[in-house]
């Protein structure tokens, strides 16, 4: 069977294993004699599958028992307004820092719902870092303060976390969940669309630390966190199928050897590209400063628009997809979630190589 190379920012790649299983379960789950996308989420069937979802995730992220976690819809982008409704009272402030567009996005959702600051920034620079936690201007009475964990357009990623005290820490992981060991009572928020490591597009997880939740009869009910806690987030239909492979990825990411095995396969991972960045001589440049680099999204461009263009056509008829870069800023991208394999960053890794020297002797030829 022909398998491309997916680097793809999202949807993104999905482990060989977890779509074999699936294919194996597809038209009998759990013995039912129904594919899972005919199941009642009221199913016994369905509870199971749901309730493992929700389980293996508590063990792979060691959650705290102060935590709830939902399963919803909507994506990252429905969050941006989801947070502030239910954490932004009248008269409160809740602070943003801007590593890149989706940061931006949600604090432009947020300032519809109340107030908002912007207390460190790294846009004047074209999000080439992430600002250090000492130079945040954090306000200790802020709702909350609001980080984008990972960049998937600039390839940068926060390291280490703002300390913040009694304000919560509320954090847009979509594109590096699961990518490496955190320490979730630190946050009061961890949100995250599940199409780069978690499974497919349809799903959004959130890790909620429960005295967040609070009853509110004013906002609507599929906006209010506490609505979809007190249904085990099955308050309507659920993503059945997208809930399903959920479940699947994260029993594949156990057999791995747990968050803490894939954080060190995505550590050699990038190391193999970013090598071949750096020891290009300036062929290719990185466009996150080497401090703020992301295990998740290498982003990088080549000496001209020529060149950059004759690498994206080669590498696609060379077998890999997704290598360019974001259409906002160009150039090019690699995206290296969990389900994208060593071997395959190696091979990317060689035909940089292969196509730097190409490129330098045809150009030698001309001149």
């Amino acid at each position: 069977m022909k398998r491309t190379r997916n680097f793809n920012a999202g949807p993104a790649a999905l482990p060989l294993e977890v779509l074999q299983r699936a294919q194996n379960e597809w038209l009998n789950i759990e013995d039912s004699g129904m594919s899972v996308m005919e199941l009642s989420h009221r199913s016994a069937e369905f509870e199971k599958i749901h309730n493992r979802a929700i389980q293996s995730l508590k063990e792979l992220m060691d959650i705290p028992e102060n935590y709830e976690v939902l399963l919803l819809q909507g994506g990252a982008s429905l969050q941006f307004s989801m947070i502030p409704m239910n954490l932004l009272p009248e008269g409160k402030r809740a602070d943003y820092i801007l590593t890149g567009s989706w940061s931006e996005k949600a604090l432009k959702e947020a300032k519809k719902v109340g107030e908002t600051a912007v207390v460190a920034s790294s846009k004047d620079d074209k999000y080439t870092f992430i600002p250090k936690v000492e130079d945040i201007k954090l306000n200790e009475d802020a709702a909350y303060l609001h980080i984008t964990s990972n960049n998937t357009i600039y390839g940068t990623q926060w390291k280490d976390f703002p300390q913040t005290g009694r304000v919560p820490l509320v954090a847009d992981m979509s594109s590096d969940i699961l990518s490496k060991k955190i320490d979730v009572s630190k946050f009061g928020i961890i949100y995250a669309g599940a199409q780069k490591n978690l499974g497919p597009s349809g799903i959004t997880v959130v890790i909620i630390r429960k005295d967040l939740i609070t009853d509110n009869d004013s906002i609507p009910s599929m906006l209010n966190y506490s609505i979809h806690a007190k249904n085990n987030s099955l308050y309507n239909t659920p993503p059945t199928l997208a809930i399903y492979l959920l479940s699947l990825v994260l029993e594949w990411a156990k057999e791995q050897g747990g968050v803490g095995k894939i954080a060190e396969n995505n550590e050699e991972k990038a190391k193999v590209i970013y090598d071949a960045i750096d020891g290009s001589d300036g062929f290719y440049k990185g466009h996150a400063q080497p401090d703020s680099r992301s295990l998740m999204n290498i982003t990088f461009t080549l000496p001209s628009e020529e060149a950059e263009s004759q690498f994206l056509k080669e590498v696609k008829q060379a077998g890999f997809v997704g290598l360019n870069g974001h259409r906002s800023i160009g150039g090019c991208r690699a995206s290296i979630y969990n389900a994208v394999p060593l071997s395959h960053c190696q091979e990317l890794a060689d035909f940089m190589k292969k196509f730097q020297e190409a490129f330098k002797a045809k150009e030698a030829q001309i001149s």
